[in-house]
């Protein structure tokens, strides 16, 4: 299925921010495990993920260091303290409009 990329641009922060709650990634792991768990309805593109990616560093979200793996020098990001905690206030935020937009749109007039 094919989703408005409006609906998913909005939250691709609170996503990935997730995934590396759950561990570190990096960009090419974090856009398949997006893929990946969403059924491919979740497709973040390179050229969207690594300048949010850089934002959140700037912002105090996440970290970055550099790893080598199979003799290729990755960049792997982390979440920070401030990261979860601003996870935690976005998820609050996506629950409290997940349950309007249901209010809306189960209940009849």
């Amino acid at each position: 299925m094919k989703v408005n990329k409006n609906m998913v641009s909005g939250n691709s922060a609170m996503l990935v921010l997730k995934l590396l709650s759950e561990k570190d990634m990096y960009g090419y792991e974090m856009i398949d495990a997006l893929a990946k768990r969403s059924n491919n309805i979740f497709e973040l593109k390179v050229g969207a993920l690594y300048p949010m990616l850089h934002g959140m560093v700037q912002s105090g979200y996440l970290e970055s260091y550099n790893q080598e793996v199979n003799g290729k020098l990755r960049k792997y990001y982390c979440i920070t303290v401030n990261g979860k905690k601003y996870l935690e206030r976005m998820i609050e935020e996506w629950n409290a409009y997940r349950n309007a937009m249901n209010d809306v749109l189960c209940q009849t007039v």
